[in-house]
């Protein structure tokens, strides 16, 4: 395996690990290469100093990737939050009318308990649980902070 470091057009610093020098060159060609960041596709291998491991350095690649995740949960959490519905408690009755055309197709999220989960995929119905750091605030959470 080889170590790149890369970066992209807005400098944000980062890792990729590529089977050879060609398989990099391949993914760069096809545009393959995204900022782990900010998501660009314009990335380039950044200059590389010898490989001398220090814990500051592997602190803060760290602290780098801990912020990068962040930063995309938030992106992924912000995009449910204006593309889908919280049909709250109605999930599983929501899921079963859009599964058989009862209402128009629409991105949704709720909630609903395990018997009615397992109901839905007995059904063959596709719903899967939406991690916590996903589910986008909601009006009476923002209430509750202020």
């Amino acid at each position: 395996m080889i170590r790149y470091d890369l970066i992209c057009e807005f400098s944000h610093e980062f890792e990729g690990w590529f089977s050879s020098s060609s398989d990099y060159d391949e993914q760069a060609q096809a545009g393959l290469l995204c900022c782990s960041v900010c998501g660009t596709f314009r990335v380039e291998k950044a200059i590389m100093a010898p490989a001398v491991k220090t814990a500051r350095k592997t602190e803060t690649r760290a602290e780098d990737a801990a912020k990068a995740m962040t930063a995309m949960a938030a992106k992924i959490r912000d995009e449910i939050g204006k593309t889908c519905e919280n049909v709250g408690e109605n999930f599983a009755e929501e899921a079963r009318a859009i599964h058989y055309g009862e209402k128009a197709a629409r991105g949704i999220y709720g909630s609903t308990t395990p018997k009615e989960s397992e109901a839905l995929k007995e059904e063959g119905i596709a719903a899967h649980p939406l991690p916590d750091i996903f589910v986008p605030e909601t009006d009476a959470d923002k209430k509750k902070l202020n």
